[in-house]
């Protein structure tokens, strides 16, 4: 696979010189392939947000370097552009929205890389329809919009600007059940569609397990592991000693193998472990 962004040996110290000195992230190595949909999973404190934020240039590396296309971002690149082909969406990105209407909202970064006017219009009511804003929408006030359409508009903002690489800080925050699958669908039929590189960072490993297609797990500021998931959900043990939840499937067949059950402990989704069962079913009835 092609890459799109590569961590090496990277260090982020906060406090540089001062009693309250900490290193976030330390002597990571991290590869990110062009067009793959990542998942990015850590315990608080793991050094996600530190890491996502050197993507795009909005930390400067105290060790290391972070690579775009083969490129030294603080070297070959203007941090600018990078943060053009490298779109971040924070946790709670709604907070930031602040335009008169949604449509001048979501054209705030097209009209800042200096586009047309019709490159703009067409860029905004692309990103509109993958986060299934329609076109009433677009005139409204994002200020007179629910909590969950808010966060669409901070999404279709960053999507407009067309990033070869979209990372998403935990996009799912305190939305409600319904709305959370909502907006993992759109964001599930954009990396579909569109084939654009999507690192999500969540705190929940079955939103993970359902939507990504790698996982990278941090810890201490490091890599502790990186793979499929039933790669990464294969030492769910380890997962759990490291303070990580797993998904709740992958939890009951652990428990029913601690039961002397033969099972799969690598399972993540209701089908597998269904799958599992009955095969075991069909075993004893043999």
């Amino acid at each position: 696979m092609e890459e799109i962004l590569r961590v090496e040996n990277l260090t982020h110290t906060y406090g540089e010189g001062t009693p309250f000195r900490r290193s976030a992230v330390k002597n990571m190595d991290l590869t990110i392939y062009r067009g793959e949909f990542l998942g990015l999973i850590g315990h608080t404190g793991s050094g996600k947000s530190t890491l996502i934020q050197h993507l795009n240039g909005l930390l400067k590396p105290t060790e290391g370097r972070i690579l775009l296309g083969g490129r030294d971002i603080w070297k070959e690149e203007k941090i600018r552009d990078v943060r053009f082909r490298v779109g971040l969406v924070f946790q709670y990105p709604e907070h930031q929205l602040f335009e008169e209407t949604v449509y001048r909202d979501i054209a705030f970064g097209p009209k800042n890389m200096g586009l047309g006017e019709e490159e703009i219009d067409q860029r905004v009511r692309a990103a509109a329809r993958f986060v299934g804003l329609d076109e009433a929408t677009l005139q409204k006030s994002p200020f007179a919009l629910s909590g969950g359409q808010k966060r669409r508009v901070a999404i279709a903002g960053v999507i407009a600007m067309e990033p070869e690489v979209l990372v998403l800080d935990e996009p799912t925050a305190g939305l409600d059940p319904q709305g959370r699958e909502e907006l993992l669908a759109h964001i599930r039929a954009y990396h579909r569609e569109r084939g654009t590189t999507i690192v999500l960072v969540s705190h929940s490993m079955d939103e993970i397990a359902e939507n990504v297609e790698r996982i990278v797990v941090l810890k201490g500021g490091s890599v502790l592991m990186s793979g499929t998931q039933r790669e990464v959900f294969a030492r769910a043990e380890e997962l759990v000693a490291a303070g990580l939840n797993v998904p709740q499937v992958t939890r009951v067949a652990m428990a029913l193998r601690e039961r002397g059950v033969g099972i799969d402990s690598a399972v993540y989704t209701v089908e597998e472990l269904k799958a599992a069962l009955l095969s075991l079913k069909g075993g004893a009835a043999c």
